[in-house]
């Protein structure tokens, strides 16, 4: 029997929206994007949820032309992947991994990059901005893990420890105050940069990740957007594949998002609570 807990976290309308959505998804097929919102209830936080902080995140030119900006990205990313390593998967990463073994969801495209979906079991997934388990030289183009890149640094800097940061963001960076000692590490194959496997601020989604996620949409019969706001483009434009598919888009997010009035249905409401009620109705 389901629990009656995911019920009692919604609010009437939005369990009313709830019903229509389920309606509407039966025996279709769904792509699914998700985005910092699905992560939440693992302890990672949001980016634009209620009482999330304004940043301003490094860009990916100043990461380049400066080695210090270089140091605090990766004192704080170091901190970042610590707490990254440690989160578990919660309930609406494992009923979207479920609802894809039953052959209801086409892939799903994340925006997230704490790799939860592939650790929560779902099989086709396309990191659009890339996954902090991998860190790359831009140079020589060698691949290393991060848990490897990990430990050279704290070999590197023995001193630094999770005392240094004051908040953990959802892209797996920290915010550290005093980094004027912190050695960053190396390329071991040409001594080049190194930096983690995702796309910084400035950056493009590599043109072969957004086709494997329009492939994903492409041969879906509805698209649902979890937990995103949908202010970064490369969402936007997927909402916008599955419109002209004419395919229906559900949204399931707290608060506003830049695709709402392209929405056949919009669920104001958290990921984890509704997937579940979603998630059992669709698999019944």
């Amino acid at each position: 029997m389901t629990s009656t807990a995911p019920a009692l976290a919604l609010g009437d309308e939005a369990l009313a929206e709830l019903s229509r959505a389920t309606e509407l998804l039966k025996g279709r097929r769904m792509a699914v994007l998700t985005g910092a919102g699905v992560s939440t209830d693992s302890g990672i936080p949001d980016y634009r949820g209620a009482g999330a902080p304004v940043r301003t995140p490094m860009t990916f030119s100043q990461f380049l032309a400066d080695e210090p900006y270089r140091k605090r990205y990766w004192a704080g990313s170091h901190l970042g992947w610590s707490r990254f390593a440690t989160s578990r998967p919660n309930s609406g990463h494992r009923m979207l991994a479920e609802l894809e073994h039953a052959g209801l969801v086409t892939g799903v495209v994340t925006q997230n990059v704490d790799g939860l979906h592939v650790r929560a079991g779902s099989q086709r997934v396309v990191d659009l901005h890339g996954s902090m388990d991998r860190v790359v030289c831009l140079h020589c183009g060698q691949a290393f893990s991060r848990d490897a890149v990990a430990e050279r640094i704290s070999a590197l800097n023995p001193w630094f420890d999770e005392s240094a940061a004051s908040r953990i963001n959802p892209d797996g960076d920290a915010e550290v105050d005093d980094v004027s000692r912190f050695a960053i590490p190396e390329c071991t194959v040409c001594g080049g940069t190194l930096k983690p496997d995702i796309v910084f601020f400035g950056e493009f989604v590599p043109p072969v990740k957004f086709e494997e996620a329009r492939s994903i949409v492409a041969r879906a019969d509805a698209l649902v957007v979890l937990g995103s706001s949908l202010v970064v483009n490369s969402g936007v434009r997927l909402v916008g594949l599955a419109q002209k598919r004419r395919i229906p888009v559900v949204i399931v997010n707290r608060g506003v998002t830049k695709a709402d009035a392209r929405a056949a249905i919009k669920i104001d409401a958290g990921t984890s609570e509704t997937l579940a009620l979603l998630g059992d109705a669709l698999l019944a």
